[in-house]
């Protein structure tokens, strides 16, 4: 860019910022002419003689004159004072406006530092040209004839605003990039910046899923055994039985509430019926009813140490329910116990787990790595006409909606704030996910900024203690911004009254499930790395279509700014 077109431009910038009545300049042939009264010929002389001559008048119009000459001039003095005091960057600049450094050979720090504050000067003339054109587009004075008039929609602000968002981006790319090594290099996406391109955006949906059609034979069964973990780790466990059992082209009998979870409590097994589009679920009771020999007539372990994951007390309650098992023998010597289980996809599955036999059992697939991109997909690998298969019942959802229209509203970010046994469990990971309550107070409040949310919800089995000190920190705006829980269930509230209605109130696992729904339902979800209370939740809201371009780990990409030794 050369001098004269940065003179012109700064020309048309100063004319946009002058009123549209001011008047131009006489031509210096119009000076020896009669004044013309016409009103189109509205010049400097007429203004004159209509003004009063008197001093005080006089002084008012000098005065406007250099009150806008002050304002025009003092940005640019500004910027002068702002390049020649401070070094530069290495932000590739436009050729036409990078000035040469007799320093840059001898000190490319403060030549990167140059360049980076050139381009971040010359970014903000450009977001001060687009804010100066769009003021111009509300102004109400306006002439009619003049594009300027055009009225401004919603979507148009819209634009203009994420427009100027992500010039601001740019401008703090710039400054920054002097101060990363390598920085001749870095581009903005790596950059760990306040606002991401898309901002906190619903992320959409795919068109085209890949997926299986699930038709099983009537008379062949898969009998879904889970031992991990908690709950959450259970459904995990249930979503690849139902995986395996697509693939395999049987009926999925789901486990007694006398060996497992009352899972009938907290799901709705018709509702996968339903989307799947004929029966390709029962309960075990259902099974029970089919079936004359109560027995497993296969037992193929997808893991073998331990064999099946399964232990001797739950082979007694199998055995408690009149269910006879056979032998147990193992697809492949296969460890649960490793950090990094054997991938394994569908040509590896369908060998080993086929087989002519009526009830068939593969033990605990919680650790089963199979086909992981096709399985997290939203909406999950199965054909079904629903957004996703496994979901809260609906006493539950009814529940969720009702606690958010009471106490939440439609804008909040979810926090799954997981506490209890995580210390231990973090520390002995390459990088800890256990965070000091004012490292996590820290990065809470960041994507409050984005979402401008007015409340969180929080979801932890912390302790008091920690979450009132969390709370004391989670300030913005000066203002506090609240840490929503579920309160004790009360008969004058009537939110959870469904519940309590169908006698589920209180239960520990349903209690479990509406957290997880309120969090999926969430504007912005903020989950604890590890947990798989928090997987669960982004599942449903992978599924939902709630997912957000702002949804992230607590912390995510920091290490803890303090960690306590092994013991």
């Amino acid at each position: 860019m050369d001098r004269d077109a940065s003179a012109s431009d700064e020309d048309d910038d100063l004319e946009t910022l002058v009123p549209q009545s001011r008047a131009k300049p006489p031509s210096p042939s119009s000076r020896s002419r009669p004044r013309s009264r016409s009103p189109a010929a509205f010049h400097v002389s007429g203004l004159r003689a209509a003004v009063p001559s008197s001093a005080a008048s006089l002084g008012r119009l000098l005065w406007t004159r250099r009150y806008l000459l002050l304002f025009v001039a003092l940005p640019l003095v500004f910027l002068v004072l702002f390049v020649s005091l401070r070094g530069a960057s290495s932000l590739r600049l436009p050729a036409s406006i990078r000035l040469p450094s007799a320093a840059s050979a001898s000190n490319p720090a403060a030549s990167r530092m140059r360049e980076a504050e050139l381009r971040a000067l010359y970014l903000l003339r450009s977001q001060r040209s687009g804010l100066l054109g769009l003021f111009n587009r509300t102004a109400p004075s306006a002439p009619a004839n003049t594009s300027s008039s055009t009225p401004v929609s919603l979507s148009d602000l819209r634009d203009a605003l994420l427009s100027q968002i992500n010039i601001n981006r740019e401008i703090q790319a710039a400054l920054l990039s002097a101060h990363r090594s390598g920085a001749g290099n870095v581009t903005e996406d790596g950059l760990d910046l306040d606002l991401p391109v898309a901002g906190c955006k619903r992320r959409e949906l795919p068109y085209n899923r890949r997926t299986i059609e699930w038709n099983p034979k009537k008379d062949r069964f898969l009998f879904a055994i889970c031992l991990s973990g908690q709950m959450s780790n259970h459904l995990i466990c249930l979503e690849k039985h139902m995986f395996f059992a697509a693939l395999l082209g049987r009926i999925l009998v789901v486990p007694s509430p006398k060996v497992d979870y009352q899972y009938d409590r907290v799901l709705d097994i018709n509702h996968i019926n339903d989307c799947i589009g004929r029966k390709v679920v029962i309960s075990y009771e259902e099974f029970a009813e089919k079936r004359k020999k109560m027995s497993i007539d296969q037992f193929i372990c997808y893991a073998a140490s331990p064999p099946c994951y399964l232990d001797e007390e739950h082979i007694k309650r199998l055995k408690g329910l009149g269910v006879s098992v056979g032998k147990i023998q193992a697809a492949w010597p296969e460890d649960v116990k490793l950090k990094e289980p054997k991938k394994r996809f569908v040509t590896d599955i369908m060998p080993k787990f086929t087989t002519d036999a009526e009830v068939l059992a593969l033990g605990d697939l919680f650790y089963a790595d199979v086909e992981e991109e096709w399985v997290m997909q939203p909406g999950g690998p199965l054909a079904h006409k629903c957004k996703t298969l496994i979901q809260p019942s609906r006493l539950i959802m009814l529940t969720a909606q009702r606690f958010v229209q009471t106490f939440l509203g439609g804008n909040y970010v979810a926090l799954h704030f997981r506490r209890h046994g995580f210390l231990k469990f973090c520390n002995v990971k390459k990088e800890s996910c256990f965070f000091p309550i004012p490292q996590a107070a820290e990065c809470i409040l960041r994507i409050v900024e984005k979402t401008n949310a007015p409340v969180i919800y929080l979801s932890t089995d912390a302790a008091r203690s920690e979450t009132n000190l969390l709370q004391s920190l989670v300030v913005f705006n000066d203002r506090q911004v609240p840490l929503v829980r579920r309160p004790e269930h009360h008969s004058s509230e009537k939110w959870d009254a469904l519940l309590y209605r169908n006698h589920i109130g209180g239960d520990n696992q349903v209690e479990a499930m509406l957290d997880k729904t309120i969090c999926a339902l969430s504007n912005v979800f903020i989950g604890s790395s590890g947990s798989t209370f928090t997987y669960d939740i982004l599942r449903l809201r992978r599924g939902w279509g709630s997912a957000s371009h702002c949804d992230e780990y607590l912390c995510q990409g920091e290490l803890p700014s303090f960690m306590a030794e092994q013991d």
